[in-house]
C-alpha cells in the first residue's frame, strides 16, 4: 500500500486540478444529444383489466431494473431501478402495457426527481388504485 501525507495528497491534488484546467479540451466534451420532452412519454397506452378482488387489500408490486430516461443537460442515458406498489381498486395495470409506456421515456430529459411525480400521477389517472407507491433507485 502507499501511503501519501497530507501534504502530498495536496500536491498531488493540485497538479491534476492545474492539469485538467490547462489541458485541451476534447470534441466530445460539452456535447449534448437530443433530448425527447414530456410530450413523448404515452401514458394512454396503459392498459388495465377488472380486478376481480376490489376491497381486499392486497398490495401488488412490480419491479424492473429496465427503465432508461436521459439527462435533461447532456443527453446521456440515466438507468434505473423501479419499484412500483399499488392496492388496486376496480382495475389491475396490465404489465405488457406498463412495459410499453416505461419504454416510451428512453429519450426524455427529465430529473428524476420529477420522473417519479410523473409517473405516479400518469398511473394514478390510469388506475385509478386505492393506493400506489412509486420508488426508483437511479444510477
Amino acid at each position: 500500500m502507499v501511503r501519501k501525507s497530507p501534504e502530498e495528497l495536496r500536491q498531488a491534488w493540485e497538479e491534476y486540478d492545474r492539469w485538467l484546467k490547462e489541458r485541451q479540451r476534447q470534441p466530445w466534451e460539452g456535447a449534448r444529444f437530443d433530448v425527447d420532452g414530456p410530450d413523448a412519454i404515452t401514458p394512454e397506452i396503459i392498459e388495465t383489466f377488472p380486478y376481480w378482488y376490489q376491497g381486499s387489500g392486497a398490495v401488488i408490486t412490480v419491479e424492473t431494473d429496465e427503465f432508461v430516461s436521459v439527462c435533461p443537460w447532456s443527453g446521456l442515458p440515466d438507468f434505473a431501478r423501479l419499484t412500483i406498489e399499488y392496492v388496486p381498486d376496480a382495475a389491475c395495470i396490465e404489465l405488457k402495457s406498463l412495459k410499453y409506456y416505461l419504454y416510451s421515456w428512453r429519450n426524455v430529459g427529465m430529473f428524476y426527481e420529477h420522473i417519479i411525480n410523473k409517473l405516479l400521477q400518469d398511473l394514478v389517472d390510469v388506475a385509478q388504485p386505492r393506493w400506489l407507491k412509486v420508488a426508483g433507485e437511479f444510477n
